[in-house]
């Protein structure tokens, strides 16, 4: 359960990052850029445990994190603009 509320946490904040390092105009709010990157955190968190990176009690680390929320918000981003255009 800790490592759960780390990822979210470490997914907050990655997500703030990944949002100002990803290029182009990005539409998204403030709490949907949370949202991404808290799934993105997850995503590196529950990734890397099935890949066998990370123990079983034991969450993504910073820059995992961060990698993950750019990979989301990427697709996000792609998914976004399909559906607008």
């Amino acid at each position: 359960m800790w490592s759960l509320i780390v990822a979210i946490v470490v997914g907050f904040v990655a997500g703030l990052i990944a949002r100002a390092i990803h290029p182009g105009d990005d539409k998204a709010g403030f709490i949907v850029t949370t949202l991404l990157g808290i799934a993105g955190s997850l995503l590196a968190t529950y990734g890397g445990r099935l890949l066998g990176w990370y123990g079983e009690n034991s969450a993504a680390g910073f820059i995992a994190s961060v990698i993950g929320a750019l990979v989301i918000l990427f697709i996000y981003n792609t998914v976004s603009k399909k559906t607008s255009a």
